[in-house]
């Protein structure tokens, strides 16, 4: 069974707002259970599997807080969205190897999500740019 376009936009309005919220959990469950999870550029690499996913986003939580993402354009295939947002929060850790300080700190952020035919996300692909986390986090 194919999702519709209104389809793959709840789940991954679901997904982001647990995101939003920190909560792991809930996150896990938007994701399938041999979940592909890519962040582009980073030293973990692709990680495969729930439980890695689960490590990726507690480290996440503890580096950036009250994120929220604001699409500004979504691109529609079969089984997959293009998702070219914002992201808006805090840096409350070190993100990036970088000290946050609890400063405000916004970028772009795009994602290619797969959807498996029950609905669950197989493989999240995002890119960041990690060049404006830098020069807001470095002045």
């Amino acid at each position: 069974m194919k999702l519709t376009r209104e389809e793959m936009d709840r789940r991954i309005d679901e997904h982001f707002r647990f995101e939003a919220n920190d909560d792991v959990d809930g996150v896990l469950r938007t994701l399938a259970e041999d979940v592909e999870h890519d962040v582009v550029g980073s030293p973990l690499g692709p990680i495969h599997g729930r439980e890695a996913a689960r490590q990726f986003y507690l480290g996440l939580f503890a580096d950036l807080s009250e994120g929220r993402v604001e699409s500004q354009r979504r691109l529609y295939g079969e089984d997959f969205v293009i998702d070219d947002s914002i992201w808006q929060g805090r840096a409350i850790g070190r993100p990036f190897g970088i000290e946050g300080n609890g400063r405000p700190l916004a970028f772009r952020l795009l994602h290619v999500i797969e959807f498996a035919d029950n609905g669950e996300i197989r493989r999240e692909n995002a890119w960041i740019d990690v060049a404006s986390i830098q020069r807001q986090l470095q002045q």
